[in-house]
Order: C-alpha cells, then structure tokens, then sequence
C-alpha cells in the first residue's frame, strides 16, 4: 500500500501543478476600442479586441496590439504591432520612400542638412531633417530621415535619431525636446511620459530605440532609429564613412481629422482632389516639390505651401478633447484606427 500511496500523491501534486499553470496563463478580458472620427459610421462605436491581440498596449515589445479600424466597413477591430510598418500608408522610411494616405509609394529626394515640411494643416505641422551624403561622381545626395518636428496648438516637440560612429542596439539613439526643453524618457518597455496638460505622450514600444507619440485628436506617430547597415552600404553603394553609421528615423503616421485642404509631401496625398504623379508600377517613382516643401528649420513654418494657423480651430479642438476626455479614453489613434476605452 505504501508505493500506491506515494503514486497517488504524486498524481495529486502533478494535478495541482497543472491547474495552477492554467490559471497563471490564463489570457487577459479582452479591451474595447472605439473611433473619434468625426462624420464616420465607426463614430464611437464600441468594437472588442481579437482574442489574438486583447490588448491595445501588450506587455511583450513584439506581441500584436489590437487597434479599430475606423475605415472597415465592418468596424471591426485588428492586430498591428506598434511599430512602423515600412509598408503601410503614411510611412516614410529608407531613403525617403513614402507610402501616401492614397496608398501608393513615391520617393522623395529632398537634400542633405535641410529640412523639409511633411504635413502642413490647420491645426498641426510635421517638418523632417534630412540626413545624407553624396559619393563623387553622383548627381544627387543619398538621404533619410534624422529627426521630426512637431507644432500643434501653441507647442512643440521634435524627435531625433543621435548621431553615432557604430550602432549599439543596447544603447537608445534618441533624443527629445517639448518646447524647447530636453526631456528624459526612461528605458524600458512602455515608460512613458505625458505633458503636464496631457497634449502629448510618448511611449516607448521596446526597451530603446523605439517610440509612439500621440497627439490626443491629430496624430499618432510610430517611429524607430535604424543604422545603414554594412550589407545596404554594399548594396547601394553609399560610400557611408567609418566614424558615422548616419542613424536615421523609419516613421508611420495615423491621423486624424485632416482637413481637405492638407499640405506637405506626405499631407498632399491625402487630399480627395490629389492626383498622385507617381505612376505605380514604376521601379522608383520619385516626385519632387523641395521648392514649394522646403522650410528654414525643424520648427519653422515658412514653406510656401505651409498652412499652419494654430488657433483658427480652437473651438472645435476644444470640443473634441473635452469629448474625449469624459470618454476616458487612453491613446488617440488615427488615419483608419481608433482609440483604446476602458469599461
């Protein structure tokens, strides 16, 4: 009887083992995402997350976050990771190719230390600094994308990619400013950091290197510092220099509310009466506009296209934001997605 009864505990234990198991992987209830898309059918629709993706920010870095897609003719809601997608509308990666809100991808050469407006509204302005190099013997410069400037309302914030001689994944290449001020943004995945008036935060999407920053009704932004690696040095030639890897910006914007009457190189695509000169089909469509795009600084809005007059839709902002927040809701996502309501 003694054997038998040592099994038998021993069954019991596994048991036990077993269901304590379960329960701590047991998947977390899943979220409820809505869209504040004014004028859409999703228009604060509420939509649960996927069982696949329950969580709009998941603790693992590379798990999929569940996102509303505002434009789905079911409302539904989808898994996306947080991070650029190279691939998707708005982004802007490489050596500047783009991907309008009309989905078709063009590039845009623009030239080495200037800078040049993306997205000129009403209400909020994105200028790039270009990064680049031109080997002898070539007509124009090779670039990509250092660093962002952002102007909404009456602030600002600029996010860039720091300069350095070898890329060190363990070490975090970015820098930002909000209103001319440095601010820390601690390692980690997803610290974050808010405005004291909460009309921005950024949230990083891995431990280093990688961010999200929202603007609560205008724009979310993906972004993540890249080096030029040596096997893109071989293959395209760059000729990149032994002290400088030339750490640059992949990017992806979600908007919101743009007006009809957008600007910028990647605005202007987004507009319903834009016609898009870039052929698709083309290997390397390149569409230019540095004249009318160009502007003197990361935060200036003199390009001759810019359209940039904060305050002229105060009223409105503010009726949108008091909306948002008795909505209690976390992050604004835009161009197609929506935001994360707790219940």
């Amino acid at each position: 009887m003694k054997p038998l009864s040592i099994q038998f505990v021993a069954i019991l234990l596994l048991l036990l083992a077993s269901l304590g198991a379960s329960k701590t992987t047991r998947k977390p209830k899943p979220q409820h995402v809505t869209c504040q898309n004014r004028g859409g059918k999703c228009f604060h629709k509420y939509v649960k997350c996927p069982d696949e993706c329950p969580r709009t920010h998941p603790k693992d870095p590379n798990a999929k976050a569940c996102f509303m897609d505002c434009y789905s003719p079911k409302c539904e809601a989808v898994c996306r990771r947080r991070k650029p997608n190279c691939n998707g509308n708005g982004a802007a990666c490489y050596d500047p190719r783009f991907i309008g809100g009309d989905g078709i991808v063009f590039y845009f050469h623009g030239r080495r230390n200037e800078h040049f407006t993306l997205i000129s509204d009403e209400d909020i302005q994105i200028n790039a600094r270009f990064i680049g190099l031109r080997p002898e013997g070539r007509s124009r410069d090779y670039t990509w994308i250092q660093a962002l400037g952002l102007m909404f309302g009456h602030h600002n914030f600029t996010l860039e990619a720091t300069k350095t001689e070898k890329w060190d994944n363990e070490v975090d290449h970015l820098k930002f400013t909000y209103d001319g001020r440095n601010l820390t943004l601690p390692e980690g995945h997803l610290s974050e950091w808010n405005s004291s008036t909460n009309d921005l935060t950024i949230e990083r999407t891995s431990d280093r290197n990688s961010v999200t920053v929202t603007v609560p009704g205008l724009v979310e932004v993906f972004a993540t510092v890249v080096p030029i690696t040596e096997k893109e040095n071989l293959v395209h030639n760059y000729q990149i220099p032994s002290d400088d890897c030339f750490a640059h910006l992949e990017v992806q914007f979600r908007f919101i509310g743009l007006s009809p009457k957008v600007e910028g190189i990647l605005g202007r695509t987004y507009r319903p009466d834009f016609e898009n000169p870039a052929k698709p089909g083309v290997e390397m469509p390149v569409v230019g506009g540095e004249d009318k795009y160009w502007t003197s600084s990361l935060l200036s809005t003199d390009c001759k296209l810019c359209v940039f007059t904060p305050g002229k839709s105060l009223s409105t902002r503010m009726s949108a934001e008091m909306e948002y927040n008795t909505m209690d809701c976390t992050k604004g996502i835009g161009e197609g997605y929506g935001i994360a309501c707790r219940k």
